[in-house]
């Protein structure tokens, strides 16, 4: 089985959906979604005890932003 990929699509944080980091915004341009429903979904997930906050701190280092 065979999966076409764009070797040229790369995650970014966003600059033009950035509420924070970008972090969010740069996930749901990637996914194409609406960045308001990843960042709902983001808070949401605050609600339930774990490292949510530290995987954004990381993203927010790790991914670059956008060119």
């Amino acid at each position: 089985m065979s999966t076409s990929r764009n070797p040229s699509k790369r995650l970014y944080r966003s600059r033009r959906s950035r509420v924070i980091a970008g972090v969010c915004g740069g996930i749901a341009e990637y996914f194409g979604w609406d960045p308001t429903l990843v960042r709902v979904a983001f808070v949401a997930s605050l609600l339930i005890p774990g490292p949510q906050a530290v995987f954004y701190l990381v993203a927010w280092i790790v991914i670059p932003n956008e060119p």
